[in-house]
């Protein structure tokens, strides 16, 4: 398989609402849309879940692009590839770091990949559901009430799963205000690394309110203080930020660090890692669910590809589009029946992009081709 030109797209897409997590507030999302074309005139479609500011982790739109434009493109562009195992087994191992950037350009890879193929990416995957349950994950609020309402909304809607942003100050007392509203719901909390080992006290707390699990309490790079939180908790652990590879996985597996994984195909490098890291877990038993970026319904595509996967056990992020936008970006849109999101048949990513609505939310684009032997932007 010859790549023969990359195009990036930095597009703009408004937010419904705001969204708050313990690190800030969004309100729109910038992010790049990577279209890799092959030497038959094939698209594949991937995006890059960097942030513009370096708060998730610390990885940027500005150095996603740097990294694409001027390392990994090249290397993408002077290379046949014959699986996209590949790029990240082989030919990006040299680049350190850089995960979201890396993804992104590998993705694009295996949509073209598997419509060459002439078939889903879940198939190529080696995904086995034909449908996938899905969660909701609510920002922080103004008021606790307004939590209460869109949980009501979202239950209307089917949703399977409920994730809570949590920081100290709106913890234990949101949660046992939702607890006492609905006691039975699959309810989940989400820190986004806000507590320390010195907050035992506040997290234990949770402990009474039958939680699916606390995702990543402490530190964004820590797999040792989790370790030893978990030791003192009954409710699981999952790790989101501290696991970028399958040696994090590994590690973390060994030390007891969690109970659970969260898999964000940006944050581990690609579909290549994500499947592997799927491997070790099943073989240890530890349940995995897929992490959302607010992304279009580009990024939502490979999300579902990679849920379709046995041992993503528990439901994901990857709610509707239209819980976030006012339109999106492919036809048809992702959309959620009864809290399930039916995995694509058709080839590739099985949602079509929509040069008219890309066209209208891009700021800027380059394209970029090999001209003797060398990568340049066209």
């Amino acid at each position: 398989m010859k790549i023969k030109q990359v195009i990036l797209r930095h597009l703009k897409l408004d937010l419904l609402e705001p969204f708050t997590t313990s690190f800030g507030t969004e309100y729109d999302r910038d992010f790049i849309l990577v279209e890799a074309i092959s030497d038959d005139g094939i698209s594949g479609w991937a995006e890059s879940v960097a942030m513009l500011d370096p708060l998730y982790n610390e990885e940027t739109l500005k150095t996603n692009w740097h990294i694409l434009e001027d390392y990994l493109i090249p290397i993408i562009l002077k290379n046949e590839i014959k699986h996209p195992d590949e790029i990240s087994e082989k030919y990006f191992t040299h680049i350190r770091g850089n995960y979201m950037a890396k993804a992104a350009l590998e993705g694009a890879v295996w949509d073209l990949y598997a419509k060459k193929q002439g078939a889903s990416l879940s198939n190529v995957l080696g995904g086995t559901k034909k449908k996938i349950e899905v969660g909701v994950s609510i920002g922080i609020k103004d008021s606790i009430d307004s939590t209460l309402d869109i949980i009501e909304a979202r239950l209307g809607e089917g949703y399977k799963r409920f994730k809570l942003k949590i920081k100290p100050g709106w913890d234990v007392e949101l949660i046992d205000k939702v607890r006492k509203v609905y006691p039975e719901i699959p309810l989940m909390a989400d820190a986004n690394s806000a507590y320390t080992l010195k907050d035992i006290d506040r997290l234990s707390a949770l402990d009474d309110f039958n939680l699916m699990m606390i995702e990543q309490p402490l530190a964004y790079n820590d797999i040792i203080d989790h370790a030893d939180l978990q030791s003192r908790l009954k409710t699981p652990i999952c790790l989101d930020e501290s696991i970028h590879s399958l040696e994090d996985a590994r590690k973390a597996i060994k030390l007891g660090s969690c109970k659970i994984i969260n898999i964000k195909i940006g944050r581990v490098g690609g579909l290549t890692e994500s499947r592997k890291i799927h491997d070790l877990c099943l073989e240890h038993g530890i349940p995995l669910w897929c992490g959302g970026m607010l992304e279009s319904g580009i990024g939502r595509a490979h999300n579902i590809a990679i849920t379709s996967m046995p041992n993503f056990t528990l439901p994901g992020d990857t709610a509707a589009s239209s819980l976030y936008w006012a339109e999106d970006i492919t036809d048809p849109e992702v959309t959620v029946e009864n809290g399930m999101i039916s995995v694509p048949e058709l080839p590739g990513i099985g949602y079509e992009p929509s040069m008219e609505k890309i066209n209208k939310y891009t700021i800027h684009s380059q394209t970029y081709h090999l001209s003797e032997n060398v990568a340049r932007k066209a």
